[in-house]
């Protein structure tokens, strides 16, 4: 490897900021000099290298500086503290031991013996306190009279076992170290103690003294270390032209970089036309010999002009010389430019070699385009047949002349491809519309010679470059065949879709206007262009095949006719949206008493999930509605469900909860033309009266199901006959571009529009109402009110007495002949005895009977209790319990309905 020196380093290597950091002053002889206070500001900023070194080694002293300082005051103030335990400790001893202490002590007064002592023994030894106490703490000396005679603090128990104790406390007084020793009497009883102390302050005055010198000699040590590590960093910086470690880093990876990783001939000459370097590349392109470096250019053999424009120095920009075979486009820039060493440098490259490169690059760019487009293009949609058409729209003619997408017909319905079943032709596009292939929507089985048939049976792509050599092909339709050929198509190459392990078809891709046949690169192109293709295509296949299970599943959730009634007279309309089928609902429930439920729900979302949900929900409110409850209760049941369904699914991953539903159950009675609604986080239902006024039903809202936690409130209206009574989903009325409440109001002035038939207002309300693009689904429930005639309604009180029973028979016998229906008396009466005489057996006054004659003659028991009966098998021996078994099998259906006061049991007969 050639070393660059100093005087042919270039410029350009080093940071704007460096270069802006580092003044040049050119000297008599030509050199460079460092400017020295642009020097100083280098080293002073930290971007250098011997600013680094200057910074690091003044940090290293100063930690050396501060670590010394900080361990003399700590031994200093670890000595105080010894000297102050061991001089209040001798202090202690000293007057515990001296004569006369123990008889002091033992002697009616000792504080007028002893506080004199102790005070004179404190100022003689420097202590803070002398202090004589009791065995029991009370003290008998002082410094301070008024402490005489007071508990003393810190520890005695030591010393009133005979072992003096030496401890750290914090005192009236501050920081201090205080001696607790025995006073014994001459037969080695504890018969006192003394206690002497010393602040910590005024033991490390000593300490305190030295520290300005070390202070001062540590200043001291930092200034001519500060000295040293300046004078090694100018040094340094002379020697590094001021550059930091990432500019010297990064010119040592340019300079290896322009020798070796480089595709161009890079060469240097200095102001005496000696050729410097020349890397790899330039010898190869200039054919220069080993022993080049160090001699002049004109001895090493090269042609005239090329020897000639290296030795000028002039400047060059793509000049062309030839060298042997090669056409060399050279470019030269002086070196001697803003105070470089005289010189040039010179790059040299085979514009040959690059005219071939850049064909290849742009036939490289063409086809990552079309890649590229690939991408963009195909599967905008999620239809099968529209992306197999995106595919061909996009090869032709950029790749092939004609291309055609064959598809399994198992696949465009959404399943599993079959490989022995018959493919369809998906999609056909081409430069010309007459070429004789098989057309749009035919349906196709390759022979498994033919370059298709070995697609689909291996797997792999097939290339034919010459189809008038290739029989296979030939052996698929003899007479196409030869069309094909006339018309110029002359290449071909087949490849299949495959989706994983699924194949689920094959392109053919076309050339006849084009003379070369296609080869080995284009047939890894058409590859990757269709392994994109067929990733889409199955998307859009698993798409169809979900959205037809989501349909259909739906569509067996949904009624599909409405059951015979006649309380109402009802049209529906159920639109899905966009984006696929949703989890809008709706159904009309007989209920026993001519009553009929109207119910219009929405589960949040689409989908197969969304449908499912629906259906439980559906299936739910079916069940409950036979249970005849009020509509609250109904909803308080169905929210009780909805949350336990959410426990249920929050525990499998693999499920996702309810994110909403809401719902709306009402009850229409056509005997009191009354009608009960509650509902559950759903829009408000629309009433339009006979004569055309439409408004929205306040009825009390509550929270969505599944929430819990909140009752739900039910309303109650009476409906005049013929009025109209509109469910639906938000669907309806939201919309992105507006609030709801515009929404509503849209739809009462569609409603006061609509003519009197429920079918007229289903269609006038979707005519204006329903978006270009709906994005969600659209439930819509319409139904004109019907009411019972008065003539059709019979009711009898019943008094509490047996004998009643008789009565009842008779005017039901009566009722009946009126109606016609004598052919049902016979059942009635029994079914009427039973329910009766159950009544006042068991049940509780008043007691009502009704009979309602509709499509079925209904039979009514009321009574004010609360119990039900049930149905039971009586044994031989029984003398009762088979009364109902008999309603059962005279009615076609019975049951019991509660009541806010009592209950009604019923049986209806199909009339005849």
């Amino acid at each position: 490897m050639v070393r660059l020196t100093g005087r042919s380093r270039p410029r350009s290597s080093l940071r704007p900021g460096a270069a802006a950091s580092v003044r040049r002053r050119r000297d008599a002889d030509g050199r460079s000099r460092w400017h020295p206070a642009a020097g100083l500001r280098s080293v002073l900023s930290g971007r250098s290298v011997a600013g680094q070194v200057f910074v690091l080694h003044l940090t290293i002293v100063l930690l050396l500086v501060v670590a010394a300082v900080v361990a003399l005051v700590l031994q200093a103030r670890q000595n105080s503290d010894e000297e102050a335990r061991n001089r209040s400790l001798a202090v202690a001893e000293a007057f515990a031991n001296s004569p006369g202490i123990a008889e002091a002590v033992l002697s009616p007064d000792p504080t007028a013996t002893l506080q004199n002592r102790a005070e004179a023994a404190r100022e003689r030894t420097g202590v803070d306190f002398v202090v004589v106490m009791s065995t029991e703490g009370i003290r008998y000396t002082h410094p301070r009279p008024d402490r005489i005679g007071k508990r003393f603090v810190g520890t005695t128990e030591p010393a009133l076992a005979g072992e003096p104790v030496v401890e750290e406390i914090d005192g009236t007084i501050g920081r201090l170290v205080q001696a607790v020793v025995p006073v014994t009497d001459p037969d080695g009883t504890v018969v006192g103690l003394v206690s002497a102390g010393i602040t910590t302050e005024h033991v490390g005055g000593a300490a305190a003294e030295q520290l300005p010198l070390v202070l001062s000699a540590a200043a001291a040590a930092l200034a001519l270390a500060t000295g040293g590590a300046a004078l090694v960093s100018r040094r340094l910086l002379r020697q590094t032209h001021g550059l930091g470690p990432h500019e010297m880093t990064r010119m040592y990876e340019h300079h290896d970089a322009v020798l070796h990783a480089v595709r161009e001939g890079v060469v240097i000459v200095d102001g005496d036309g000696t050729l410097m370097l020349a890397n790899d590349e330039a010898r190869r392109l200039l054919g220069l010999p080993e022993d080049a470096e160090g001699r002049p250019v004109s001895d090493i053999g090269l042609d005239p002009g090329t020897a000639e424009l290296l030795s000028s120095g002039r400047t060059a920009t793509d000049e062309v010389h030839l060298v042997a075979d090669r056409l060399l486009a050279v470019n030269q820039r002086p070196t001697d430019r803003a105070g470089g060493p005289p010189g040039s440098v010179a790059t040299v490259r085979d514009s040959t070699e690059l005219r071939a490169l850049s064909g290849r690059a742009e036939a490289s760019r063409e086809r990552l385009n079309m890649l590229y487009d690939a991408g963009v293009s195909i599967g905008t949609s999620l239809d099968v047949t529209r992306t197999a058409e995106e595919l061909a729209e996009l090869a032709v003619p950029r790749f092939a002349d004609f291309v055609t997408v064959d598809l399994f017909e198992s696949v465009l319905a959404g399943g599993h491809p079959d490989a022995a079943g018959v493919l369809r032709r998906a999609a056909s596009a081409g430069i010309g519309a007459d070429a004789p292939l098989y057309p749009k929507d035919e349906r196709i089985r390759f022979v498994a010679s033919s370059p298709q048939g070995v697609s689909l049976a291996t797997g792999r792509p097939v290339l034919e470059p010459r189809l008038g050599e290739a029989p296979g092909w030939h052996a698929q339709d003899v007479e196409r065949s030869g069309q094909v050929m006339e018309y110029g198509i002359h290449s071909l190459i087949t490849v299949p879709l495959r989706a994983g392990a699924l194949v689920l078809g094959v392109v053919s891709l076309w050339r006849s206007r084009k003379a070369e046949p296609f080869d080995t690169e284009e047939l890894v192109l058409a590859e990757e262009l269709v392994a994109r293709a067929a990733v889409s295509i199955d998307n859009a296949r698993r798409y169809t095949r979900e959205h037809s299970m989501a349909v259909t599943l739906q569509r067996s959730l949904l009624p599909r006719t409405l059951p015979e009634q006649s309380a109402l007279e009802i049209a529906y309309r159920y639109l899905p949206a966009q984006a696929g089928v949703g989890g809008d609902w709706f159904d009309v429930l007989p209920l026993s008493g001519a009553r009929v439920a109207l119910v219009v729900g929405d589960v949040v979302g689409h989908g197969l999930h969304a449908a499912a949900t629906m259906g439980r929900l559906r299936t739910a409110v079916h069940n409950f509605s036979a249970l005849d409850l009020p509509p609250d209760e109904l909803l308080a049941l169905l929210d009780e469900l909805v949350g336990r369904i959410d426990q249920d699914e929050a525990q499998d991953e693999q499920s996702a909860p309810v994110t909403g539903a809401t719902c709306l159950y009402a009850v229409y009675d056509p005997v009191s033309r009354r009608c009960t609604v509650a509902r559950a986080g759903h829009p408000p239902p629309a009433v339009v009266r006979p004569d055309g006024g439409a408004e929205f039903w306040d009825v009390p809202v509550g929270p969505p199901l599944g929430l819990g936690g909140l009752p739900f409130e039910s309303a109650e209206l009476e409906l005049p006959e013929g009025s109209r009574l509109v469910l639906y989903t938000d669907g309806l009325i939201e919309d992105r571009g507006h609030d709801i409440d515009v929404g509503l109001e849209r739809l009462r002035e569609a409603l006061s529009g609509a003519g009197d038939s429920p079918e007229d207002t289903c269609r006038v309300v979707l005519e204006s109402r329903r978006p270009a693009r709906a994005g969600d689904d659209i439930a819509l429930l319409v139904a004109r009110t019907r009411a019972l005639a008065a003539g059709r309604i019979a009711q009898w009180p019943v008094p509490p007495d047996p004998a009643a029973v008789g009565e009842v028979r008779a005017a039901v016998t009566r009722k009946l002949a009126e109606w016609g229906l004598d052919e049902l008396a016979f059942g009635t009466e029994l079914i009427l005895s039973e329910l009766v005489t159950n009544a006042l057996r068991y049940g509780g006054a008043p007691i009502r009977v009704r009979m309602l004659y509709d499509r079925n003659l209904i039979c009514e028991v009321y009574d004010s209790s609360s119990t039900a009966p049930h149905l039971r098998y009586a044994t031989m021996t029984d003398e009762g319990g088979r009364g109902l078994f008999l309603v059962a099998q005279l009615a076609e259906r019975w049951g019991t309905r509660y009541l806010p006061a009592g209950k009604v049991i019923w049986a209806e007969q199909p009339v005849p």
